[in-house]
Parts: C-alpha cells; sequence; structure tokens
C-alpha cells in the first residue's frame, strides 16, 4: 500500500533529481547579465559544433569512400558527441540557438565539400584551420570560467576542456595527414579562420 509519505518522498526525490539534471552542467544564473553571458556562451558553442559536423558532412560527402574515409568519419563520430551535449544544455537551460542555423548549415558543408575536392590534403587543411579556431575560442572561455568562480563553473569547465582536448587532436591529425602539402595551405587556413572569427562573433549576438 502506497502512503501519503510515500507519495511526498517521491515527490521529493524527483523534483531533486529533475533539479540536479537541469544543472548538472550549467548553474543557475544568478542575475539577468550572468544569465545574458551564459546564454551568449552557450549559443556560440552550439553553433560551432553545429558548423562543424555539416563541415564533415561535406568532408565525407566527398572523401567518404576514399581512404581517408575513415579517418573523417572518426572525427566526425565525436564532434556528433559533440553537438548531442549541446544540445541536450540549451534544451535543460532554453537557450535559444542561433538564429544563422540554417546559414552554417549550407555554409559547413560547402566549405567541407569543396576543401575535400582539393583531395586528402585540402580537407586536412580545412580540419586545421577550423579546429584550431574552436580550440582558441574554448580557451578564451575557459580563461574567462577560471578568472569569474572556477568552482561554481565546474562541471562547465570539465566539458569544455574536454571537448577542446578533442578538437586540438583533431587538429593534430590534420597536420600528421600532410595539411601543409597543400598548395596556398596558408592562404586558405587564414581565409577559413578568418570566416571563424566572423562566424563566432555575429553567432553569439543573433
Amino acid at each position: 500500500k502506497i502512503t501519503k509519505g510515500d507519495c511526498e518522498s517521491y515527490l521529493k526525490c524527483f523534483f531533486i533529481a529533475n533539479s540536479a539534471r537541469a544543472y548538472s552542467v550549467v548553474p543557475a544564473p544568478r542575475d539577468s547579465k550572468e544569465k545574458e553571458m551564459m546564454h551568449r556562451m552557450l549559443r556560440v558553442d552550439h553553433a560551432g559544433e553545429y558548423g562543424a559536423n555539416r563541415i564533415y558532412a561535406g568532408q565525407m560527402a566527398v572523401l567518404g569512400r576514399s581512404r581517408t574515409g575513415p579517418l573523417i568519419q572518426q572525427m566526425w563520430d565525436q564532434e556528433k558527441k559533440h553537438l548531442s551535449k549541446f544540445n541536450e544544455i540549451l534544451a535543460e537551460n532554453r537557450v535559444r540557438p542561433t538564429a544563422l542555423l540554417p546559414l552554417w548549415n549550407l555554409a559547413g558543408f560547402a566549405l567541407g565539400a569543396s576543401t575535400a575536392l582539393l583531395g586528402k590534403e585540402g580537407a586536412m587543411a580545412c580540419t586545421v584551420a577550423v579546429e584550431e579556431s574552436i580550440s582558441e575560442h574554448y580557451n578564451s572561455q575557459i580563461r574567462a570560467l577560471m578568472e569569474s568562480d572556477p568552482e561554481r563553473y565546474t562541471e562547465l569547465l570539465q566539458v569544455i576542456k574536454e571537448f577542446r582536448d578533442d578538437e586540438m587532436d583533431h587538429h593534430d591529425t590534420g597536420l600528421e595527414h600532410d595539411a601543409e602539402s597543400l598548395p596556398g595551405y596558408w592562404l586558405l587556413k587564414n581565409a577559413i579562420q578568418l570566416g571563424c572569427k566572423a562566424a563566432i562573433y555575429v553567432s553569439q549576438r543573433v
């Protein structure tokens, strides 16, 4: 027989569990300033992982059946996990994604496919440029959170550091697989990174 006390205990546990889940990564904002800061941070991180997924999708569309395909797929699988986590975080914290996702959908795929058409070296050059930009962006967020309140943001810092390390692994993989041997490598890299900086700036605000 279920008593009133049992029901109250169940509801209390349910509330605590769901509250813990909602703030397992991001703490409840203390004021409107912190809320705006966190929303901008999470919005741009989600946009970056979304764009990265579309880039790898474009690369796989061109090189998926080549000997480079399994390597690209391996990196893409990690990016899928990153995006899934940020989808979850945005939903839990009621953060609006950037309104520019349709643009990043097309632009990311086009960038991945067009550089892959240059061959393995082109795809790897794109990977180096993008992953370096994302890693630097994550590092700037890590510094900001550490300077603000590292204990308060412990869980979020763990997520960002883990994803930053994955991005750096992808960057190093690109270098190990002849990215720099592409003719015009530095020109392409700088152009892509300029685009990444613009995308980061806009995605925080729109």
